[in-house]
Protein backbone atom coordinates (compact mmCIF):
# COMPACT_ATOMS: atom_id res chain seq x y z
CA UNK A 1 0.00 0.00 0.00
CA UNK A 2 1.26 3.56 -0.93
CA UNK A 3 1.54 6.22 1.15
CA UNK A 4 3.96 9.42 2.33
CA UNK A 5 7.45 9.55 3.13
CA UNK A 6 7.82 8.31 6.91
CA UNK A 7 7.38 11.03 9.55
CA UNK A 8 10.50 13.15 10.59
CA UNK A 9 9.22 14.64 13.91
CA UNK A 10 7.95 12.50 16.71
CA UNK A 11 6.20 13.80 19.34
CA UNK A 12 8.04 16.11 22.00
CA UNK A 13 5.68 15.97 24.94
CA UNK A 14 5.00 12.09 24.95
CA UNK A 15 6.97 9.13 25.03
CA UNK A 16 6.78 7.22 21.82
CA UNK A 17 5.60 3.64 22.62
CA UNK A 18 5.63 1.28 19.44
CA UNK A 19 2.86 2.42 17.30
CA UNK A 20 -0.59 -0.03 16.86
CA UNK A 21 -0.39 -0.62 13.03
CA UNK A 22 -4.04 -0.19 12.17
CA UNK A 23 -4.97 -2.91 9.31
CA UNK A 24 -6.35 -1.22 6.26
CA UNK A 25 -7.49 -4.64 5.17
CA UNK A 26 -9.25 -4.92 8.71
CA UNK A 27 -8.48 -8.78 8.65
CA UNK A 28 -8.45 -9.11 12.45
CA UNK A 29 -10.73 -6.23 13.65
CA UNK A 30 -11.24 -8.39 17.20
CA UNK A 31 -7.93 -8.68 17.98
CA UNK A 32 -7.06 -4.52 16.85
CA UNK A 33 -9.65 -4.02 19.42
CA UNK A 34 -8.07 -5.94 21.84
CA UNK A 35 -4.93 -4.56 21.13
CA UNK A 36 -6.08 -0.79 21.23
CA UNK A 37 -7.72 -1.73 24.54
CA UNK A 38 -4.56 -3.19 26.06
CA UNK A 39 -2.11 -0.15 24.97
CA UNK A 40 -4.61 2.19 27.48
CA UNK A 41 -6.98 4.52 27.43
CA UNK A 42 -4.92 7.15 24.15
CA UNK A 43 -3.08 4.74 22.08
CA UNK A 44 0.34 5.50 19.59
CA UNK A 45 -0.93 3.94 15.62
CA UNK A 46 0.11 4.13 12.52
CA UNK A 47 -2.42 5.08 9.87
CA UNK A 48 -0.87 4.02 6.11
CA UNK A 49 2.34 5.45 7.72
CA UNK A 50 0.95 8.21 9.47
CA UNK A 51 1.42 8.74 13.13
CA UNK A 52 -1.71 9.93 15.28
CA UNK A 53 -3.28 9.23 18.66
CA UNK A 54 -6.38 7.54 19.49
CA UNK A 55 -8.94 7.27 21.92
CA UNK A 56 -10.19 3.47 23.39
CA UNK A 57 -11.67 4.90 26.49
CA UNK A 58 -15.47 6.37 26.44
CA UNK A 59 -14.73 8.20 29.65
CA UNK A 60 -11.69 10.17 27.83
CA UNK A 61 -13.60 10.00 24.29
CA UNK A 62 -16.81 12.08 25.96
CA UNK A 63 -13.88 14.43 27.85
CA UNK A 64 -12.19 14.96 24.45
CA UNK A 65 -15.26 15.64 21.65
CA UNK A 66 -16.16 18.29 23.71
CA UNK A 67 -12.89 20.03 24.30
CA UNK A 68 -12.88 23.25 21.57
CA UNK A 69 -9.13 22.90 21.53
CA UNK A 70 -9.78 19.94 19.24
CA UNK A 71 -10.87 21.17 16.03
CA UNK A 72 -11.73 19.52 12.58
CA UNK A 73 -9.38 22.20 10.39
CA UNK A 74 -6.45 20.18 8.96
CA UNK A 75 -4.70 23.21 8.49
CA UNK A 76 -4.27 22.61 12.63
CA UNK A 77 -2.46 19.29 11.77
CA UNK A 78 1.37 19.52 11.80
CA UNK A 79 1.69 16.89 9.58
CA UNK A 80 -0.35 18.56 6.74
CA UNK A 81 0.89 22.13 7.55
CA UNK A 82 4.60 20.58 7.01
CA UNK A 83 3.37 19.01 3.86
CA UNK A 84 4.59 15.03 5.45
CA UNK A 85 1.00 14.20 5.06
CA UNK A 86 -0.29 15.08 1.22
CA UNK A 87 -2.90 13.80 -1.22
CA UNK A 88 -1.05 10.50 -1.72
CA UNK A 89 -2.31 9.47 1.30
CA UNK A 90 -5.05 7.06 0.75
CA UNK A 91 -6.89 8.84 3.52
CA UNK A 92 -6.72 12.22 2.97
CA UNK A 93 -10.23 12.30 1.70
CA UNK A 94 -11.73 11.41 5.24
CA UNK A 95 -10.13 14.66 6.76
CA UNK A 96 -9.81 17.00 3.47
CA UNK A 97 -12.84 17.64 2.50
CA UNK A 98 -15.51 20.35 1.38
CA UNK A 99 -16.74 22.63 3.65
CA UNK A 100 -19.25 21.67 5.84
CA UNK A 101 -20.36 21.15 9.40
CA UNK A 102 -18.46 18.06 9.98
CA UNK A 103 -15.10 19.99 9.12
CA UNK A 104 -15.75 23.49 10.76
CA UNK A 105 -15.78 24.56 14.66
CA UNK A 106 -17.16 27.03 17.11
CA UNK A 107 -19.17 29.45 15.52
CA UNK A 108 -18.59 28.70 11.31
CA UNK A 109 -20.32 25.04 13.07
CA UNK A 110 -23.07 26.28 14.82
CA UNK A 111 -24.02 28.83 11.87
CA UNK A 112 -24.07 25.84 9.61
CA UNK A 113 -25.31 23.35 12.04
CA UNK A 114 -28.01 25.71 12.75
CA UNK A 115 -29.24 25.80 9.23
CA UNK A 116 -29.27 21.84 8.79
CA UNK A 117 -30.96 22.22 11.87
CA UNK A 118 -33.80 24.04 10.18
CA UNK A 119 -34.00 22.25 6.86
CA UNK A 120 -33.71 18.31 8.52
CA UNK A 121 -36.74 18.94 11.30
CA UNK A 122 -38.51 16.50 13.19
CA UNK A 123 -41.37 16.92 10.34
CA UNK A 124 -39.51 16.09 7.58
CA UNK A 125 -37.83 13.05 9.15
CA UNK A 126 -40.91 11.80 10.32
CA UNK A 127 -42.30 12.29 6.89
CA UNK A 128 -39.63 9.97 5.75
CA UNK A 129 -41.38 6.67 7.75
CA UNK A 130 -43.70 5.78 4.41
CA UNK A 131 -40.44 6.34 2.21
CA UNK A 132 -38.85 3.72 4.35
CA UNK A 133 -41.22 1.25 5.40
CA UNK A 134 -42.02 1.17 0.71
CA UNK A 135 -38.32 0.44 0.09
CA UNK A 136 -38.12 -1.95 3.02
CA UNK A 137 -41.41 -3.74 1.56
CA UNK A 138 -39.89 -3.32 -2.00
CA UNK A 139 -36.79 -4.71 -1.14
CA UNK A 140 -38.20 -7.64 0.67
CA UNK A 141 -40.81 -8.47 -2.21
CA UNK A 142 -37.69 -8.75 -4.25
CA UNK A 143 -36.27 -11.08 -1.60
CA UNK A 144 -39.16 -13.65 -1.45
CA UNK A 145 -39.23 -13.79 -5.35
CA UNK A 146 -35.48 -14.92 -4.61
CA UNK A 147 -36.50 -17.38 -2.37
CA UNK A 148 -39.67 -18.92 -4.77
CA UNK A 149 -37.34 -19.18 -7.50
CA UNK A 150 -34.74 -20.65 -5.65
CA UNK A 151 -35.86 -22.26 -1.87
CA UNK A 152 -32.72 -23.01 0.05
CA UNK A 153 -30.55 -20.77 -2.34
CA UNK A 154 -27.64 -18.60 -0.07
CA UNK A 155 -28.40 -14.74 -0.85
CA UNK A 156 -25.78 -12.16 0.09
CA UNK A 157 -28.02 -9.58 2.63
CA UNK A 158 -26.15 -6.84 2.22
CA UNK A 159 -26.21 -6.08 -1.78
CA UNK A 160 -29.98 -7.38 -1.33
CA UNK A 161 -31.45 -5.64 1.47
CA UNK A 162 -28.89 -3.57 4.09
CA UNK A 163 -27.07 -1.57 1.21
CA UNK A 164 -29.73 -0.42 -1.06
CA UNK A 165 -32.40 0.40 1.62
CA UNK A 166 -30.28 3.51 3.29
CA UNK A 167 -28.95 4.55 -0.16
CA UNK A 168 -32.80 5.13 -1.86
CA UNK A 169 -34.13 6.97 1.85
CA UNK A 170 -30.96 8.97 2.36
CA UNK A 171 -31.49 10.04 -1.62
CA UNK A 172 -35.34 10.41 -1.43
CA UNK A 173 -34.33 13.25 1.20
CA UNK A 174 -31.62 14.69 -0.72
CA UNK A 175 -33.91 14.83 -4.11
CA UNK A 176 -31.17 12.78 -5.78
CA UNK A 177 -33.13 10.99 -8.73
CA UNK A 178 -34.03 7.26 -8.34
CA UNK A 179 -32.59 6.59 -11.26
CA UNK A 180 -29.14 7.72 -9.63
CA UNK A 181 -29.14 5.45 -6.65
CA UNK A 182 -26.75 2.67 -8.41
CA UNK A 183 -24.59 5.42 -9.45
CA UNK A 184 -24.26 6.46 -5.98
CA UNK A 185 -23.57 2.96 -4.57
CA UNK A 186 -20.94 2.42 -7.11
CA UNK A 187 -18.69 5.72 -6.12
CA UNK A 188 -19.27 5.76 -2.10
CA UNK A 189 -17.65 1.85 -2.30
CA UNK A 190 -15.02 2.76 -4.63
CA UNK A 191 -14.23 6.01 -2.33
CA UNK A 192 -14.55 3.80 0.87
CA UNK A 193 -12.84 0.86 -0.16
CA UNK A 194 -8.77 0.83 0.51
CA UNK A 195 -8.25 -1.44 -2.69
CA UNK A 196 -9.29 1.28 -4.63
CA UNK A 197 -6.11 3.11 -6.04
CA UNK A 198 -5.46 6.67 -4.70
CA UNK A 199 -5.57 8.60 -8.11
CA UNK A 200 -8.90 6.52 -8.72
CA UNK A 201 -9.87 7.46 -5.41
CA UNK A 202 -9.04 11.18 -5.93
CA UNK A 203 -11.06 11.16 -9.15
CA UNK A 204 -14.19 9.24 -7.31
CA UNK A 205 -13.93 12.41 -4.95
CA UNK A 206 -13.90 14.95 -7.59
CA UNK A 207 -16.86 13.04 -9.40
CA UNK A 208 -19.07 12.83 -5.69
CA UNK A 209 -18.53 16.58 -5.21
CA UNK A 210 -19.33 17.63 -9.03
CA UNK A 211 -22.52 16.02 -8.50
CA UNK A 212 -23.63 17.40 -5.72
CA UNK A 213 -22.58 20.80 -6.78
CA UNK A 214 -24.46 20.59 -10.04
CA UNK A 215 -27.29 19.44 -8.32
CA UNK A 216 -27.42 22.27 -5.96
CA UNK A 217 -27.26 24.47 -9.13
CA UNK A 218 -30.16 22.89 -10.07
CA UNK A 219 -32.14 22.90 -7.43
CA UNK A 220 -31.69 26.50 -6.80
CA UNK A 221 -32.71 28.10 -10.33
CA UNK A 222 -35.99 25.09 -9.41
CA UNK A 223 -36.44 24.22 -5.14
CA UNK A 224 -38.06 21.24 -4.53
CA UNK A 225 -39.62 19.50 -1.49
CA UNK A 226 -36.21 18.08 -0.89
CA UNK A 227 -33.68 19.08 1.98
CA UNK A 228 -31.32 20.17 -0.68
CA UNK A 229 -33.77 22.88 -1.33
CA UNK A 230 -34.24 23.18 2.23
CA UNK A 231 -30.25 24.56 2.88
CA UNK A 232 -30.51 26.19 0.04
CA UNK A 233 -32.93 28.47 1.44
CA UNK A 234 -32.14 28.10 5.31
CA UNK A 235 -32.02 31.39 6.50
CA UNK A 236 -31.45 31.27 10.69
CA UNK A 237 -28.02 31.53 12.07
CA UNK A 238 -26.26 34.02 9.68
CA UNK A 239 -25.15 34.21 6.20
CA UNK A 240 -26.86 31.89 4.09
CA UNK A 241 -25.29 28.43 2.60
CA UNK A 242 -22.82 29.01 0.05
CA UNK A 243 -23.37 27.18 -3.06
CA UNK A 244 -20.14 25.43 -2.12
CA UNK A 245 -21.23 24.49 1.44
CA UNK A 246 -24.39 23.30 0.28
CA UNK A 247 -23.05 20.46 -2.02
CA UNK A 248 -20.37 19.75 0.96
CA UNK A 249 -22.55 19.42 3.51
CA UNK A 250 -24.89 16.77 1.39
CA UNK A 251 -21.49 15.12 0.21
CA UNK A 252 -20.83 14.40 4.01
CA UNK A 253 -24.33 13.43 5.00
CA UNK A 254 -24.76 10.93 2.34
CA UNK A 255 -21.12 9.28 3.46
CA UNK A 256 -22.54 9.26 6.87
CA UNK A 257 -26.14 8.87 6.38
CA UNK A 258 -25.91 5.41 4.45
CA UNK A 259 -22.49 3.82 5.82
CA UNK A 260 -23.90 3.99 8.83
CA UNK A 261 -27.12 2.23 8.10
CA UNK A 262 -25.78 -0.21 6.46
CA UNK A 263 -23.43 -1.50 9.64
CA UNK A 264 -26.52 -0.88 11.70
CA UNK A 265 -28.50 -3.72 10.04
CA UNK A 266 -25.39 -5.80 9.45
CA UNK A 267 -24.32 -5.74 12.86
CA UNK A 268 -28.10 -6.28 13.89
CA UNK A 269 -28.65 -9.53 11.97
CA UNK A 270 -25.31 -11.14 12.50
CA UNK A 271 -25.80 -10.94 16.35
CA UNK A 272 -29.03 -11.82 16.39
CA UNK A 273 -28.99 -14.75 13.72
CA UNK A 274 -25.84 -15.87 16.16
CA UNK A 275 -27.62 -15.75 19.17
CA UNK A 276 -30.86 -17.21 18.66
CA UNK A 277 -31.83 -17.28 22.02
CA UNK A 278 -31.66 -13.71 22.13
CA UNK A 279 -33.50 -13.51 18.97
CA UNK A 280 -35.84 -15.37 20.07
CA UNK A 281 -36.92 -12.74 23.14
CA UNK A 282 -37.45 -10.29 20.61
CA UNK A 283 -39.52 -12.36 18.56
CA UNK A 284 -41.48 -13.21 21.05
CA UNK A 285 -41.49 -9.65 22.54
CA UNK A 286 -39.84 -9.86 25.99
CA UNK A 287 -36.65 -7.57 24.23
CA UNK A 288 -37.58 -4.53 22.19
CA UNK A 289 -36.29 -3.75 18.60
CA UNK A 290 -34.84 -0.59 20.87
CA UNK A 291 -32.69 -2.31 22.88
CA UNK A 292 -31.24 -5.09 19.72
CA UNK A 293 -30.79 -1.57 17.72
CA UNK A 294 -28.60 -0.05 20.92
CA UNK A 295 -26.73 -3.14 21.81
CA UNK A 296 -25.64 -3.54 18.06
CA UNK A 297 -24.74 0.09 18.18
CA UNK A 298 -22.47 -0.40 21.13
CA UNK A 299 -21.51 -3.61 19.79
CA UNK A 300 -20.12 -3.27 16.37
CA UNK A 301 -20.55 0.36 16.01
CA UNK A 302 -20.59 1.58 12.17
CA UNK A 303 -17.96 3.63 12.54
CA UNK A 304 -14.26 1.68 14.02
CA UNK A 305 -12.09 4.48 13.49
CA UNK A 306 -12.88 8.33 13.34
CA UNK A 307 -10.89 10.38 11.35
CA UNK A 308 -10.13 13.18 12.94
CA UNK A 309 -9.54 16.10 15.30
CA UNK A 310 -6.13 18.24 15.72
CA UNK A 311 -5.00 20.18 18.76
CA UNK A 312 -4.49 23.34 18.10
CA UNK A 313 -2.68 23.73 21.89
CA UNK A 314 -0.78 21.18 24.21
CA UNK A 315 -3.97 19.16 25.75
CA UNK A 316 -3.30 17.79 29.44
CA UNK A 317 -5.98 14.78 29.69
CA UNK A 318 -6.60 14.14 33.50
CA UNK A 319 -8.64 11.10 33.13
CA UNK A 320 -6.28 9.65 30.89
CA UNK A 321 -3.37 9.63 33.98
CA UNK A 322 -2.33 13.63 32.97
CA UNK A 323 -1.51 12.23 29.43
CA UNK A 324 -0.43 14.81 27.15
CA UNK A 325 -1.92 15.91 23.40
CA UNK A 326 1.09 18.06 21.65
CA UNK A 327 -0.01 21.02 19.62
CA UNK A 328 -0.62 20.13 15.92
CA UNK A 329 -0.59 16.36 16.51
CA UNK A 330 -3.64 14.30 15.11
CA UNK A 331 -6.00 12.54 17.46
CA UNK A 332 -8.63 9.66 16.35
CA UNK A 333 -12.16 7.88 17.73
CA UNK A 334 -11.56 4.48 17.77
CA UNK A 335 -15.16 3.76 18.62
CA UNK A 336 -14.80 0.11 18.26
CA UNK A 337 -12.92 0.02 20.91
CA UNK A 338 -14.81 2.53 22.50
CA UNK A 339 -17.93 0.74 22.13
CA UNK A 340 -16.05 -2.42 24.16
CA UNK A 341 -14.41 -0.36 26.95
CA UNK A 342 -14.02 -2.91 29.58
CA UNK A 343 -14.07 -0.41 32.40
CA UNK A 344 -17.19 0.87 30.99
CA UNK A 345 -19.19 -1.54 29.79
CA UNK A 346 -18.04 -4.49 32.28
CA UNK A 347 -15.93 -7.49 31.37
CA UNK A 348 -17.98 -8.81 29.35
CA UNK A 349 -18.02 -5.92 26.94
CA UNK A 350 -17.23 -8.30 24.01
CA UNK A 351 -20.29 -10.27 24.33
CA UNK A 352 -23.53 -9.15 21.94
CA UNK A 353 -26.31 -8.72 25.00
CA UNK A 354 -29.30 -7.30 23.82
CA UNK A 355 -30.51 -7.38 27.93
CA UNK A 356 -27.55 -5.60 28.95
CA UNK A 357 -28.59 -2.46 31.12
CA UNK A 358 -26.26 0.20 29.74
CA UNK A 359 -26.87 -0.26 26.28
CA UNK A 360 -27.57 2.79 25.04
CA UNK A 361 -24.81 4.53 27.20
CA UNK A 362 -22.86 4.31 23.89
CA UNK A 363 -20.73 6.57 21.52
CA UNK A 364 -21.56 4.90 18.24
CA UNK A 365 -22.81 8.54 16.49
CA UNK A 366 -20.65 10.66 18.44
CA UNK A 367 -20.61 13.36 21.40
CA UNK A 368 -20.98 16.84 21.65
CA UNK A 369 -21.08 19.54 18.84
CA UNK A 370 -20.47 17.00 16.05
CA UNK A 371 -22.71 14.52 16.99
CA UNK A 372 -24.25 12.95 13.74
CA UNK A 373 -27.55 14.77 12.39
CA UNK A 374 -28.32 11.64 11.14
CA UNK A 375 -28.83 9.25 14.13
CA UNK A 376 -32.76 9.58 14.41
CA UNK A 377 -33.15 8.52 10.64
CA UNK A 378 -30.46 6.01 10.98
CA UNK A 379 -32.56 4.18 13.58
CA UNK A 380 -35.92 4.94 12.46
CA UNK A 381 -34.54 2.73 8.86
CA UNK A 382 -33.26 -0.25 11.47
CA UNK A 383 -36.70 0.05 13.99
CA UNK A 384 -38.73 -0.16 10.15
CA UNK A 385 -35.98 -2.41 8.43
CA UNK A 386 -35.57 -4.85 11.44
CA UNK A 387 -39.18 -6.35 12.56
CA UNK A 388 -40.25 -6.51 9.16
CA UNK A 389 -37.25 -8.44 7.79
CA UNK A 390 -37.63 -11.07 10.66
CA UNK A 391 -41.25 -11.49 9.99
CA UNK A 392 -41.21 -11.90 6.56
CA UNK A 393 -38.55 -13.98 6.88
CA UNK A 394 -38.73 -16.32 10.47
CA UNK A 395 -36.92 -18.96 9.59
CA UNK A 396 -33.85 -16.65 8.22
CA UNK A 397 -30.80 -17.85 8.86
CA UNK A 398 -26.60 -17.53 8.36
CA UNK A 399 -25.54 -19.49 5.20
CA UNK A 400 -22.11 -20.20 6.63
CA UNK A 401 -20.29 -20.36 9.90
CA UNK A 402 -20.13 -16.90 11.30
CA UNK A 403 -16.65 -17.27 12.09
CA UNK A 404 -16.36 -16.89 8.05
CA UNK A 405 -17.95 -13.98 8.02
CA UNK A 406 -15.09 -11.34 6.86
CA UNK A 407 -14.71 -7.63 7.51
CA UNK A 408 -14.76 -5.53 4.48
CA UNK A 409 -11.33 -3.62 3.44
CA UNK A 410 -12.52 -0.21 4.77
CA UNK A 411 -9.80 1.18 7.72
CA UNK A 412 -12.53 3.48 9.16
CA UNK A 413 -16.13 2.17 8.51
CA UNK A 414 -17.16 -0.90 10.28
CA UNK A 415 -18.53 -3.56 7.78
CA UNK A 416 -19.15 -6.58 6.34
CA UNK A 417 -17.67 -7.54 3.15
CA UNK A 418 -20.82 -9.92 2.86
CA UNK A 419 -23.63 -11.39 4.85
CA UNK A 420 -24.96 -15.18 3.18
CA UNK A 421 -28.48 -16.15 4.65
CA UNK A 422 -30.80 -18.41 3.93
CA UNK A 423 -33.92 -17.09 4.01
CA UNK A 424 -35.98 -19.66 5.12
CA UNK A 425 -39.15 -19.14 3.44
Amino acid sequence: MSCIPPHAVEAALNPSPPALVIDPLVQDLDGETDRLRAAGPIARIDLLGVPAWTVTSQPVARRLLTDSRLVKDINQWALFASGEVTHAWPLIGMVDVPPSMFTTDGAEHRRLRTKIAQALTARRGEELRPVVERYTAQLLDELAAQAKEAPGAAVDLKPAFAGPLPMAVVCSLMGVAESEIPRQMKLWKAFFSMLTPQDERLAVMAEIYGIFLGMVHEKKAAPGDDLTSALILADEGGAPMSQEEVAGNLQSMIAAGHETTIALILSAVRGLLTHPDQLAMVLDGSVSWEAVIEEALRWDPPVTHLLMRFATEEIVVEEADGFVIGKGEGVVMSYRAIGRDTGFHGPDADSFDITRADAGRHLAFGHGPHICPGAALSRLEAAIALPALFTRFPGLRLAVPSEELRKAPVLTQNDLEALPVILGG
